[in-house]
């Protein structure tokens, strides 16, 4: 996976959700509409200032050169959703560190990574340094690709892009405008039925207390009100309808279960959660190949 995971309600990681934080914090964190610009600077902020601490926390667990899709530990490897990738032109949304990236380019893919953090790029290069892997890496906003139609034959992205946009549908519109016919798109996001509980890998975490359908951002926002970090909220058949809309066919979605004998928290995925309901899930479409 790659490093930008949330987990909703509650910032990156796991962090606390509103219902936790003393009265003092109550005010900074609430939950709102934000344009897609507010949600682009607070969320390039939020990674660029917390990249480095973020892959001293998990870079162990993502590797170097490794595609891991989620905090279950589901390696590309086993799931084999990207299908054979030897030769094909694969570009990674939300890149991070590039670890999945680079693992691609091991497998012969001529892989591109893509991320609007400098600070999580400056991971990717360090990464690239370490393994002597290097991949094309580019700045952008996956709103507006700085790609030619048809340019790639896989679009991938875990936990990356798609949670942070107010208008993720056009993210669908833009990875579709990239792929050629017949390619694939691959996005692993934090499970939508995740957003109606508490930030909690403990018991309090199996406790409904948000709506499911309620589909305003989660924002916590600096002193000033300026919104600092922003996570977005879609429901299963949302993302579902942006997928379709867009042209897509909707091939599965899968919902990696907790592993046996994986006993390590990242955030809100604990073994007690995980073993009771999924934690993520990875939508598999593809842009249908073009007839006559």
């Amino acid at each position: 996976m790659t490093t930008a995971t949330p987990t909703p309600g509650g910032g990156p990681d796991g962090g606390p959700d509103s219902d936790l934080l003393p009265d003092s914090d109550q005010l900074r964190v609430t939950r709102h509409e934000v344009t897609d610009q507010q949600a682009r600077q607070a969320n390039r902020r939020w990674w660029d200032a917390d990249a480095d601490d973020y892959q001293a926390e998990h870079g162990g667990f993502l590797g170097d050169a490794d595609l891991r899709w989620c905090p279950e530990g589901l390696w590309e490897a086993d799931a084999g959703l990207l299908g054979d990738v030897a030769g094909r032109r694969v570009l990674e949304l939300g890149c991070g560190a590039a670890a999945g990236s680079r693992w691609l380019a091991g497998q012969g893919a001529r892989a591109v990574a893509l991320d609007l953090s400098a600070g999580m790029l400056r991971q990717a290069v360090a990464g690239a340094d370490r393994t002597g892997v290097r991949v094309p890496l580019v700045q952008a906003d996956a709103l507006t690709l700085p790609f030619v139609d048809a340019a790639f034959d896989t679009v991938w992205t875990a936990f990356g892009a798609v949670p942070f946009v107010a208008d993720s549908a056009a993210v669908m519109r833009e990875v579709h405008r990239v792929l050629r016919p017949g390619g694939r798109w691959v996005f692993a996001v934090t499970h939508p039925m995740r957003w109606i509980f508490l930030d909690d890998p403990g018991e309090r975490g199996l406790v409904a207390v948000h709506s499911y359908f309620d589909r305003r951002p989660y924002v916590e926002t600096d002193d000033d009100g300026t919104p600092s970090y922003v996570e977005q909220h879609r429901t299963l058949g949302d993302r579902i309808r942006e997928l379709v809309a867009a042209g897509f066919r909707l091939l599965d979605v899968v919902e990696p279960p907790w592993p046996d004998g994986h006993e390590q928290i990242w955030g809100q995925w604990s073994p007690l959660r995980g073993r009771l309901f999924p934690g993520t899930a990875i939508f598999v479409a593809d842009r249908p190949p073009t007839t006559g």
